[in-house]
């Protein structure tokens, strides 16, 4: 509202009464829309001669220093509290001060600057409002009428006195302020030999000439050629002329303002009868001592006698300096006048030349209307040669139906083409969408920005938390749920209701976990605020508890076996983490509950661990139990099964034992690798019963690292296999084509088929998601045209295609 609120400008002074009747009079003038009142208070420089006190106005000399400062703080007070409450009597309507100080220029010409430089459409004024600057009444009506004549056009100027509204009249001689029942308010009369008057009419006159003068000062060269010193003494000259003569229109030197003759002599005859009657009752030395005041008075009534006339003196000489330079202005302007109607002689036998110049254009238009009509016979003749050509169009147009009737086969075979190409082209569309939404993950995990979803996005994106959303990892991700966001697929966690978490320590979590970037800590990329949820990336191969443990090989999303370089390439993505967390600044970050259900695997393998930022731990023992729950994962990837002493009973045996702990399933160890990868386990492990200052989780990083790079070395040799027990799964690649994956099921297709969205899914996920209630595309999240969907045979042949190839390469390694 206050954006529409319209600004009324109220200038009032310093008399409560009329300063409360100007604001309820605005008030109610503008009660029927929005309105924020402006009170312009005009405030004058507290004089240093003079001080103002409850017993009127004293010199500044006979106060001391400290009470005159508390004077004027005072009167400062008395000021400020009426100004408070001029707002507080505004109410609700938006209401603020706008103080203008006062120098040496006339407040009514203060006011019209203000008005032009702020703008200012409604201005409203209470009577006493001039009165604070000027004691006598003419000088009121005169600053009313000056603001009302020279204000902009755009200003709405508004004079109210006693809670109505006056108007303003300028009848002959007289200035009125009428009501607007027609009763006279105040009025002044105005003197034909007005200065003002007639400073104002030369004034203008000068200045329309000045005006005048200047748009011909180019051709009026030689004027000014020939009287170069006057003219340079009026350029000179006129900005002090200009001033001089405004400093006239605003002042208040009208004939009725000047004492007159006779008021003067009233005023002597008064003292002198008062002085008759009172020395007819004093003694001599009585009538002595009223005679000597009586002389003193009149002495100093002749200095100030004096003083005016040297002060009219010297008006009188600048007036006639200015009178005298006018005179001789004008003389030069009528010069200019003669020069100026030479001109427009010239100027006529100039139109006259155009003229003749036009009369020839007439003749030439004349000569082209003759060509013209020689065109139209030519128009006639080419007019025949088309309906001969027409003719020979319509033999062309049978001939190419003909031609048409061929090309339409040809098109039938082409469209055939056409369809195999689009089937193509939103396969490399899906590609081309797959690759910018792995772009932008990465730039993600870059920025640490998050962005803030909606309470409505969230239950969108989950199916209104849909129990076949729910992750079902272990840990704590019973309150996980897969959704789907513009940009791809998120996991999005709902703090349990038993936390009780306030809206502070929840924004607090979100802030500390969205600093937190790293390439092997899951990533946080939103929140809820409203339902107290967080938006993690999601994490297409689940956990490693699952790929460990999991046996199901039969089921539609099986876990995939890893290989045991991935193990170790795992077990350093770990390390890489915890040590990110372990050496934060300005205190390390404890996980607190390191476990396999915590450390997730994307697409490709890569591991990054999630539940971080919950403990609240930052000393010494936490970071050991995170190295003692990392040595424990390590022999878990070891085993692929829970471990209980197998590995530390096998190491004090040989290799052969330990081959016999190793999980089969990963693949042939090298046994001096793993009996290195072993040995770092277990001393993690027993950092809690046995302190080693020396291991902390760089040097196991270290270490680690070591252990990785021979293990990729081993592998460049072929020194082991790279296969699980000799079979060749297809899923276990990095290499498969990212066309050939079911973006539902994430594995892949077996008989894939196109939907309406133009994207190929596995027959069965694409017929579950349509069972289940959704009618938009799991890909764009837009709403399908329909539900059908077509066998997509090429994508099919290509996928066993594929399949083979590589069941060929794995024999052959064998």
């Amino acid at each position: 509202m206050d954006a529409q609120a319209e600004k009324i400008y109220v200038a009032i002074g310093n008399d409560p009464q009329d300063g409360f009747k100007t604001l309820e009079w605005t008030l109610g003038k503008w009660n029927s829309r929005p309105i924020s009142i402006v009170i312009l208070h005009v405030t004058y420089n507290i004089s240093a001669d003079f001080v103002y006190t409850p017993f009127g106005k004293l010199p500044a000399s006979v106060v001391s220093e400290e009470k005159l400062e508390v004077l004027r703080k005072y009167e400062q007070e008395k000021i400020d509290k009426l100004l408070s409450k001029y707002i507080t009597f505004c109410g609700k309507v938006k209401a603020e001060i706008l103080k203008v100080e006062k120098h040496d220029e006339p407040v009514q010409k203060l006011i019209v600057d203000l008005i032009s430089r702020l703008q200012i459409n409604k201005l409203v004024m209470g009577f006493t409002f001039m009165k604070s600057s000027s004691w006598k009444s003419k000088g009121t009506i005169s600053g009313s009428f000056y603001i009302h004549q020279h204000k902009p056009q755009f200003c709405e100027f508004y004079i109210i006195c006693g809670g109505k509204q006056v108007f303003l009249r300028d009848k002959k001689e007289e200035r009125i302020m009428e009501d607007d029942q027609g009763v006279r308010v105040a009025q002044r009369r105005e003197n034909k030999a007005s200065l003002k008057k007639w400073v104002g009419k030369m004034f203008s006159d000068q200045t329309n000439t000045l005006e005048r003068n200047s748009c011909h000062s180019s051709s009026n060269s030689s004027v000014n050629s020939d009287s170069p010193k006057s003219q340079n003494q009026w350029e000179i000259h006129v900005q002090e002329i200009e001033s001089y003569l405004q400093q006239l229109l605003s002042s208040d030197l009208d004939v009725d303002d000047l004492p007159q003759q006779n008021d003067s002599f009233q005023i002597i005859t008064s003292r002198a009868a008062e002085s008759e009657n009172n020395d007819s009752h004093m003694s001599l030395a009585e009538k002595i001592e009223s005679l000597r005041s009586k002389i003193n008075e009149a002495q100093q009534e002749i200095e100030l006698k004096r003083k005016e006339a040297k002060e009219n003196v010297e008006r009188h000489a600048k007036a006639g300096w200015v009178i005298s330079l006018c005179i001789q202005r004008a003389e030069e302007l009528e010069t200019s006048i003669k020069e100026e109607v030479k001109n427009r002689s010239e100027l006529e036998k100039e139109l006259n030349a155009e003229k003749e110049q036009m009369n020839e254009i007439i003749m030439d238009i004349e000569e082209s209307k003759s060509r013209l009509s020689s065109l139209l016979e030519l128009q006639t003749e080419l007019s025949e040669k088309l309906q001969i050509s027409t003719i020979a169009k319509s033999q062309a147009e049978v001939q190419l139906e003909k031609a048409v009737l061929t090309r339409a086969e040809m098109v039938r075979d082409i469209e055939e083409l056409r369809r195999q190409r689009d089937v193509f082209n939103r396969r490399i569309e899906f590609c081309r969408e797959k690759d910018a939404i792995g772009m932008l993950s990465k730039l993600n995990e870059v920025s640490c920005g998050y962005r803030e979803y909606s309470a409505e996005e969230i239950r969108l994106a989950t199916d209104n938390f849909s129990e076949s959303k729910r992750l079902k990892s272990g840990g704590d991700w019973t309150n996980v749920y897969r959704g789907r966001m513009k940009h791809g697929a998120v996991a999005i966690k709902v703090l349990s209701s038993i936390r009780q978490l306030s809206q502070e320590a929840f924004q607090a979590k979100v802030d500390e976990l969205g600093q937190i970037r790293h390439p092997h800590l899951v990533a946080m990329v939103g929140l809820c605020s409203d339902l107290k949820c967080i938006v993690f990336e999601y994490m297409h191969n689940g956990s490693l508890r699952d790929v460990l443990s999991s046996s199901d090989r039969s089921s539609r999303k099986r876990n995939r076996a890893l290989h045991w370089l991935d193990r170790v390439r795992i077990a350093t993505h770990v390390c890489s983490g915890l040590g990110f967390l372990h050496m934060a600044k300005p205190v390390p970050m404890v996980h607190g509950c390191l476990a396999l259900s915590n450390i997730l695997l994307d697409r490709n393998h890569v591991a990054k661990i999630s539940g971080y930022g919950l403990s609240q731990a930052h000393d010494e023992c936490g970071l050991r139990l995170d190295i003692g729950a990392f040595g424990s994962v390590m022999l878990h990837l070891l085993t692929g099964r829970k471990w209980a002493g197998l590995v530390e009973e096998a190491m004090t045996r040989d290799r052969a034992a330990l081959a016999e702990v190793l999980d089969e399933t990963a693949g042939d160890w090298p046994l001096d690798l793993a009996e290195e990868f072993a040995g770092l386990a277990i001393r993690c492990l027993s950092i809690n019963s046995e302190p080693n200052a020396d291991l902390s989780i760089t040097r196991v990083m270290e270490e680690l690292n070591k252990i990785k790079n021979k293990a990729e070395d081993a592998m460049k040799r072929g020194g082991s296999d790279a296969f699980i027990n000799g079979d060749v799964d297809e899923a276990d690649s990095c290499d498969v084509p990212k066309v050939f994956i079911c973006p539902i099921f994430q594995d892949i297709m077996k008989n894939p088929h196109v939907a309406a969205d133009g994207f190929s899914y596995e027959l069965e996920a694409i017929e579950e998601w349509v069972e289940t209630g959704h009618d938009t595309s799991p890909r764009t999240n837009l709403r399908l045209k329909h539900t059908k969907v077509i066998p997509n045979h090429t994508l099919r042949s290509l996928i066993q295609d594929w399949q083979s190839k590589r069941s060929t390469a794995a024999s052959i390694a064998h």
